[in-house]
């Protein structure tokens, strides 16, 4: 039944990224995933229970994708290698979960319970980012952070709507060595 409840998640996470909030169903999802009908309201029996799985499902499956040892000893070089890494795999092979969690959050963002596990998730990739500034011996750390996760999610929403072959490198270069003082 795991198996059931994963496949179900999964095709919700499709439907959202795909298709927006408004098309997230039990009958759409179990059609998705090639479930029985009523599969998915068997483990989620209201709209709001169906989205509370899959903003917990999003958060899990993104901290076991997110491997913090990316970048094992922070220099501007090696920042910029594992804030491009991130930055095309999220635009490219997990595009679909990308758009899926920029949908919950533009949806449900008067809805601090189930926001709380993408909120989560968010902050432990700022702590993430901050001890790599930090590490790396930037000066002002904190800012430099903010500045490079706005930058970030400026170059995540460009490449998703408006230009998916963007290079980022040039603008991450750019932006870390400035907020490193070595541009």
């Amino acid at each position: 039944m795991a198996a059931t409840k994963e496949r179900a998640l999964e095709a919700a996470v499709e439907l959202l990224g795909t298709n927006g909030v408004r098309a997230l169903s039990h009958a759409r999802v179990d059609e998705r995933a090639g479930l029985p009908a009523g599969s998915t309201s068997n483990w989620f029996r209201t709209r709001r229970a169906l989205l509370a799985g899959v903003v917990d499902w999003m958060a899990e499956h993104e901290r076991a994708d997110f491997n913090p040892s990316i970048v094992e000893r922070p220099t501007p070089e090696t920042l910029i290698e594992g804030l491009c890494t991130v930055l095309l795999m999220q635009t490219g092979p997990l595009a679909v979960r990308t758009r899926a969690r920029y949908a919950l959050f533009l949806e449900l963002a008067a809805d601090d319970e189930l926001l709380a596990p993408m909120r989560r998730q968010r902050r432990e990739f700022e702590q993430w980012t901050d001890r790599l500034i930090v590490d790396a011996g930037m000066p002002d750390p904190v800012p430099a952070a903010r500045a490079l996760m706005a930058l970030s999610d400026g170059l995540i929403l460009h490449r998703l709507t408006v230009d998916p072959e963007l290079e980022v490198r040039p603008v991450i270069e750019r932006a870390v060595r400035a907020l490193a003082g070595t541009s």
